[in-house]
């Protein structure tokens, strides 16, 4: 029988062979591979990293094999990543599916809907888009207005998502939807999937301070959806988008990593850009401080992300420290570039042309796109009632009229 230890052994021996060295660095600001049916890739080398780990099954080793992933246990999965971290293997895809919809297909789909959804997600043949928020339900989720109506063998879907990452770009879209106004709002609400190309979808692009475009307004006009594409019991999708949401905010703290050019080395910039010590001011001192403050919390992060892994293979309750982890990591993002702009000074007010270094002006748009993410996968004014109430358990409503209450 197999040890874990031959497992570490056979998986380390693979990557060696199968990663091309080009893929084994940091991940270059619009060199992410995602899947799709219009996969595109910048090189070969992407190409063939890509197919390897799809052969492996390995774009979902922790799934069964019955649906396309690589069959590994929590243990030989947490040796996969470890040994991907140790030779700084670049993901072979990008694929929120995966991240965030498939596990719910895994929890709360028929077996025909697992068939059907997950093997062709696992071969990343499929890009998805969440369909969530709208132009008055984005915090307040579940007051959502887009609307399925029972049309016998299939829903009618009328309405507006906004804020959807890609939906111009993706194959399927998993959305909420009210299938009953006439009960509380909670109660009325489904999770279907839906194929994007169908007839009455409409994806418009949202321009952003940063000069890119990811997100999208989705409308939707008398939309055909087949009822074997609803997840889950009619009306029951609010257990259903509570459980991605967590799913999604493990997945922000991940996608964050390679969304933002994370592989700026902070503390090598600011030796660049800032006077020797001996010939440093005040403020460069204290610059040079908030740098190695920074460094030092990014460890600190890591190493926190590491033991959730550990936890959540151990199978212990970790949605409580996925919200903080999310909370951190998209705050701490929007700090280090904060704390890049300073170290540049002036040389971080580019926009284009001549004059400014690449890098400079990479790090200037990336410094507006992380203020973005403190709001997508829900903003930290959200992640911070999500962590009152469900990890503190802080009492709801006025702090004055409890205080009075416990005299």
């Amino acid at each position: 029988m197999s040890t874990l230890e031959d497992f570490r052994r056979e998986t380390r021996a693979w990557l060696e062979a199968n990663c091309p060295q080009s893929m084994r660095t940091a991940m270059p600001d619009g060199e992410l591979v995602w899947g799709g049916r219009t996969v595109e890739f910048k090189n070969e080398d992407q190409r063939l990293w890509f197919e390897r780990m799809r052969d492996k099954g390995w774009f979902c080793p922790d799934w069964p094999a019955a649906y396309g992933g690589g069959g590994l246990s929590p243990e030989q999965n947490a040796v996969l990543e470890s040994e991907m971290r140790r030779l700084r293997c670049r993901p072979p895809q990008i694929n929120l599916g995966i991240w965030m919809l498939g596990p719910v297909v895994l929890e709360f789909g028929t077996e025909e809907q697992k068939r059907e959804l997950l093997p062709p997600m696992a071969r990343g043949e499929i890009r998805w888009c969440q369909g969530f928020s709208e132009p008055n339900a984005g915090s307040d989720l579940a007051s959502l207005k887009t609307s399925a109506v029972d049309a016998g063998d299939h829903f009618v879907v009328n309405g507006t998502k906004i804020w959807t990452s890609y939906g111009d770009k993706s194959d399927w879209m998993y959305m909420l939807v009210r299938t009953n106004p006439d009960v509380p709002k909670q109660q009325g609400i489904s999770l279907l999937v839906v194929d994007m190309a169908s007839p009455g979808i409409e994806a418009r692009p949202i321009d952003l301070i940063s000069g890119k475009s990811s997100f999208c307004q989705v409308f939707f006009d008398n939309v055909k959806v087949p009822k074997r594409q609803l997840i889950g019991p009619l009306n029951g999708g609010w257990t259903l988008a509570k459980a991605l949401l967590q799913h999604e905010r493990r997945a922000m703290s991940k996608f964050g990593e390679f969304s933002l050019p994370t592989h700026f080395d902070l503390l090598s910039i600011a030796g660049k850009y800032l006077p020797a010590q001996e010939a440093s001011s005040p403020a460069d001192v204290a610059l040079r401080q908030r740098a190695y403050a920074m460094a030092m919390d990014e460890m600190a992060y890591s190493l926190t992300a590491q033991r959730m892994g550990e936890e959540a293979r151990a199978r212990k309750n970790v949605s409580g420290l996925m919200s903080i982890m999310k909370l951190v990591h998209s705050e701490q993002e929007k700090d280090k570039f904060e704390v890049l702009v300073d170290v540049l000074g002036h040389r971080a007010l580019g926009w284009e042309g001549e004059g400014f270094e690449p890098q400079e002006l990479a790090i200037t748009k990336a410094w507006l796109g992380s203020f973005a993410q403190t709001i997508a996968g829900g903003s930290s004014e959200v992640q911070l009632n999500v962590i009152a109430k469900r990890v503190l358990e802080l009492p709801e409503g006025n702090p004055a009229s409890a205080g009075k209450q416990g005299k």
